[in-house]
């Protein structure tokens, strides 16, 4: 095994810059003149730079369509399209940005596992490869729907977990997320930034997320790297996450660095992630390598990151099976966080689950997905016109703002934080004998706080 050099300070980002270089200089090819449009980049990662005029004719999109939405995009480059751009429901999955948050509980064991350990470093080990596990899932290039202002999503039946997620704010869009087992509890604000490149888009994860081993009290905190999608509208889309992870214990102050490689030609350092567990003192103790799409392994370290004589490689982590040639690339996690299985007793009225425009696609219905789509975002204009005409502001249910505002990488972020009132309620529902049979498939979609949602 060949170890990344340990220095996080200039080891990771010399080789960051070096990588990153390569991969502007390799795999970047602008198809001047295409279709009649200048600067498009096109990239192939499995192949050179010399093909990128081919792999721009492949793709999803339809010739006409992809003309027009190129035009369309053309204005928004240097821009945050967050939520400025109506995108057709052809490029869309049948799943809303708050369950794909919860796509990160799927190895939730290794937070298990973390809990349970009394090493300190091997805690991180374990928690470092949960917060990895997440990227193959994340790899898929269908697009989430946007989630409405007030809607939520439940699961339970998932490794004793309880876990609840609301869209707190609809400009910036911003959600907040809390689960909780007997291990450990997790809680997170997120506010994705975007930066539209033209073909591409780079995306920021600015949150806040912060995991607490119950045993201990141990707090951890993680920041990902920054995702970069490629290939939008001009060839096939992929997903790649060049940069650091860094898992921090803010009650030790030991933290593991994970240097996620950018692709580079014909696909070399696709996948990789390599780094090291670190003590307060900055000197590494377990050396980390695997890749992101199929598993991660430790081995102990010397002061200079080399492995010690006579280890081996242990596997920590490895990706589960995932159906065959599912339309969506849906993990068999995903199929069950879209499956009523894992929805509690009397599914509150805000969730997911029961969008139309979700469901309507689900089916493959791409015409009623659309329609149901523009009238949810409609009434969401409609609410918003009742509420401030009522002179209120949108309050969270499940989550409180509080007054910390923290820095991340990417700009300054208002925290949520979790006021309890699920757990709350989810007892009252629970213990209650009153509850029918009824499917809660029958039950109609609102996350609406103000009524009378006109569109005329």
């Amino acid at each position: 095994m060949v170890s990344p050099k340990k220095n996080q300070s200039k080891g990771f980002f010399a080789a960051m810059t070096s990588g990153l270089s390569m991969f502007g200089n390799a795999m970047h090819r602008s198809v001047n003149g295409l279709l009649g449009y200048e600067g498009v980049e096109v990239i192939n990662p499995d192949g050179g730079k010399e093909d990128a005029e081919e792999e721009a004719q492949r793709g999803r999109w339809k010739q006409e369509e992809r003309d027009s939405y190129w035009k369309m995009m053309h204005e928004y480059i240097g821009s945050d399209i967050t939520s400025l751009v109506t995108l057709p429901v052809l490029i869309f999955e049948p799943m809303t940005m708050l369950q794909k948050m919860a796509e990160l509980m799927e190895y939730s064991h290794l937070l298990d596992r973390a809990d349970e350990c009394e090493d300190p470093y091997m805690r991180l080990v374990y928690a470092s490869s949960w917060a990895i596990s997440v990227y193959y899932a994340y790899q898929r290039t269908w697009k989430p729907f946007n989630p409405i202002l007030g809607e939520t999503y439940e699961m339970v039946n998932h490794g004793g977990i309880t876990f609840i997620t609301e869209q707190v704010s609809h400009h910036p869009p911003m959600s907040a997320g809390h689960a909780e087992n007997e291990h450990f509890t997790y809680d997170v604000t997120s506010k994705l930034k975007t930066k539209l490149l033209g073909n591409s888009v780079d995306v920021y994860p600015v949150g806040r997320t912060r995991i607490t081993l119950k045993r201990d009290g141990v707090v951890l905190d993680l920041v990902p790297p920054p995702t970069k999608v490629n290939n939008l509208i001009f060839g096939r889309t992929w997903v790649d996450s060049p940069g650091e992870m860094i898992m921090t214990n803010l009650t030790t102050g030991d933290k593991v660095v994970l240097y996620f490689q950018p692709c580079g030609w014909f696909g070399a350092g696709r996948y990789e992630v390599d780094g090291y567990v670190y003590n307060a003192a900055e000197e590494p103790k377990i050396l980390m390598t695997g890749k992101w799409n199929e598993s991660m392994s430790y081995q102990p370290c010397d002061m200079e990151g080399e492995p010690l004589p006579d280890t081996e490689p242990k596997e920590v982590w490895g990706v589960a099976a995932a159906p065959q040639n599912d339309k969506f690339q849906y993990t068999h996690f995903a199929h069950k966080i879209n499956s009523f299985d894992t929805a509690p007793r009397k599914l509150l009225a805000s969730d997911s689950r029961l969008r139309p425009d979700r469901c309507a696609l689900e089916r493959g219905d791409l015409s009623k997905a659309g329609a149901e789509k523009s009238s949810l975002e409609e009434k969401q204009r409609a609410e918003k016109r009742n509420r401030e005409a009522k002179g209120h502001q949108f309050t969270a249910r499940w989550f409180d703002l509080t007054d910390e505002i923290t820095p991340t990488p990417w700009g300054d972020l208002e925290v949520y934080q979790y006021n309890g009132k699920y757990a709350e309620h989810r007892a009252a529902v629970d213990s209650s004998e009153s509850i029918g049979e009824d499917d809660v498939r029958s039950t109609e979609f609102n996350p609406w706080q103000y009524g009378n949602l006109s569109t005329e």
